[in-house]
């Protein structure tokens, strides 16, 4: 067992992991997606920054393309990001990068919420609302309920018609006991099990998670169209 696991924590101390180290080839551009900007500053700035504003928040850790370590330290001390604790290297996907994000959390986090470096919409009510849920119940996410109909296609052909009933789209942040989280990070590990994101690993583990209803402009930022909303929505912003 890992030192970090054993070591005092604080009951209310809540850490955000933000893993930002993938290369973002759906966006179609040679800079991964979390370098481009949105207004006035890079992606990753802006998610940051949004963070940083919620006072449930203690502080921040990174991770990043193993390239690109020094120069996202050097990006956040210029546009003056408060609260970043460490910017770490990040692993090969998502769920390699939050592991190597957890491991520099501060040990006595009791806390963990994670959130994609992407959805840089987030607000301080979303995020106090997933750690209200998961100090509740040890393991929280959130999401929209689907509102329309949704079939399977195989081969450019409808197979079936699904219930929609109860099915939700999945969003960050999730937040988790820091011990959960990691207890279900190791486990995916050593049976070398891969989710789309941490509510599954601990969902593995058979532990219950909280589900609370995220925002439609939580928005993850994936393609170019998307990019582009991204920073209309920005621009609208700062009209205001």
């Amino acid at each position: 067992m890992s030192a970090s696991r054993t070591a005092p924590r604080s009951a209310a101390m809540a850490i955000a992991l933000v893993p930002a180290g993938g290369t973002g080839r759906r966006m179609g551009s040679a800079r991964p997606k979390q370098y481009l900007r949105v207004g006035a500053a890079p992606l990753l700035v802006a998610t940051l920054r949004a963070l940083a504003r919620c006072r449930e928040i203690a502080g921040l850790v990174v991770a990043v393309p193993a390239g690109r370590v020094e120069s996202t330290r050097a990006l956040l001390r210029r546009h003056r990001v408060p609260r970043v604790l460490a910017v770490v290297a990040g692993g090969a996907e998502r769920q390699d990068s939050v592991w190597q994000a957890l491991q520099a959390a501060p040990a006595e986090a009791g806390w963990i919420l994670v959130h994609d470096a992407a959805r840089p919409f987030i607000t301080r009510e979303l995020v106090a609302a997933v750690l209200a849920a998961a100090r509740a119940h040890g393991a929280s996410t959130c999401g929209l309920p689907l509102r329309e109909t949704v079939k399977r296609v195989r081969d450019g052909a409808v197979e079936s018609t699904l219930d929609r009933a109860g099915l939700w789209t999945i969003q960050t942040p999730q937040a988790f006991r820091r011990e959960l989280l990691w207890e279900a990070h190791d486990k995916a590990r050593r049976e070398a099990r891969r989710g789309t994101d941490d509510a599954v690993l601990v969902e593995w583990l058979g532990a219950p998670v909280a589900a609370v209803e995220g925002r439609p402009e939580n928005l993850k930022i994936t393609t170019p169209e998307d990019l582009r909303a991204a920073r209309r929505w920005m621009q609208r912003g700062r009209r205001r």
